[in-house]
């Protein structure tokens, strides 16, 4: 007789009766009260106990999953107002001496940007963790030895780790990088090899055009400085030679010139500090050069460098000292020998 035909056997017979063992548990006594089904109260730890362990494992995991969610969707709404936890507030604001000037307060959508970056970083994160705890759960459930397993995840995650310590090291760097808020989208950059605005930004990869239009993808683990020209304020710094005419007459044409484009309505809110002529930088065989510095938006440091320039020597030009500029470079050039063909009269070069 086949095993199906015994059980159906004992289901038709109504005297038959589980084992001692089945009827000392409760569930399994009150399902035979209820079914007088000897079969059923026999399996019923796997037909109800088990399933509804295996659900209610799956529903606190939904539910440790939205809570801790929902936690850091509070937190990524936070970051962008005034107070800020310490986690996601950029190494430099977290310096005692660093500058009082506030990036965040210049650009607050960087900010945000960043925290939402993060925020799904951490999103799934929980969703691994959480699931994967309630995977592991549902097995040991499910009658699995996970000792085994355990053990052979370990050696796998030893291997990996080993055979891919590259996409660790670019991992874990480029999760650094988004919590000290190294760069953002739409910063202009110097990685090394490649300089230029950053377009996209990964865990793995940032990717970045330089101004000939070469995209580049650089991993994370590779990057090991980054100069951001993007971040709170820039310095502007214009270098114009005046050669040998009069520096203070130079200067204080310079000044008015710098200070008219402080003015100009068009540049005036990407000035962060007044434009300021510092006087003569260095002299050199053409004569002095005079430095001209101004404290500047990150985005408008290349307006204003190029407003600069262009009032600067406009300034030269009207004042006249740029016309004594190119005279003073003309130097009399010496007289040819006459056995060289020459008239014995000079010239000039």
């Amino acid at each position: 007789m086949t095993p199906a035909d015994l059980i159906l056997a004992a289901e038709s017979d109504p005297s038959s009766s589980p084992s001692p063992s089945c009827l000392d548990d409760t569930l399994c006594n009150l399902v035979w009260d209820w079914t007088r089904s000897s079969w059923f109260a026999e399996s019923s730890f796997w037909v109800l106990i088990k399933p509804l362990r295996i659900i209610m494992i799956l529903l606190i995991a939904m539910l440790a999953r939205y809570l801790l969610n929902r936690t850091i969707a509070r937190l990524v709404r936070t970051t962008s107002q005034t107070s800020v936890p310490t986690i996601l507030r950029p190494l430099r604001e977290r310096i005692p001496t660093a500058p009082t000037t506030d990036p965040a307060a210049i650009y607050p959508e960087r900010r945000r940007q960043r925290a939402e970056a993060i925020g799904s970083v951490l999103r799934s994160l929980v969703t691994a963790f959480v699931f994967s705890i309630a995977a592991l759960m549902i097995l040991k459930e499910l009658g699995f030895d996970l000792a085994p397993l355990l053990a052979s995840a370990g050696i796998a995650g030893v291997a990996l780790g080993f055979g891919a310590q590259s996409l660790v090291k670019d991992l874990l760097a480029g999760l650094f990088m988004l919590l000290e808020d190294q760069y953002g989208v739409g910063d202009t950059v110097d990685l090394g090899e490649a300089t230029g605005v950053v377009e996209a930004v990964g865990l793995r990869i940032t990717t970045v055009r330089d101004g000939r239009g070469v995209l580049w993808y650089i991993r994370n683990g590779e990057i090991v400085r980054v100069g951001n020209k993007s971040q709170g304020w820039a310095m502007v710094i214009v270098d114009v030679p005046i050669g040998f005419a009069s520096t203070e007459e130079a200067t204080r044409v310079m000044r008015e010139a710098a200070e008219r484009v402080a003015e100009d309505p068009e540049l005036a809110s990407e000035f962060v500090e007044h434009p300021e002529v510092l006087g003569v930088e260095q002299l050199t065989v053409d004569g002095a050069v005079i430095r001209t510095v101004a404290k500047t938006t990150a985005e408008g440091q290349f307006a204003i460098s190029r407003a600069l320039r262009r009032r600067l020597v406009e300034a030269l030009e009207n004042s006249g000292i740029a016309g004594r500029i190119a005279a003073a470079r003309v130097f009399p050039r010496p007289a040819a020998p006459p056995d060289q063909g020459g008239t014995g009269q000079g010239g000039a070069t």
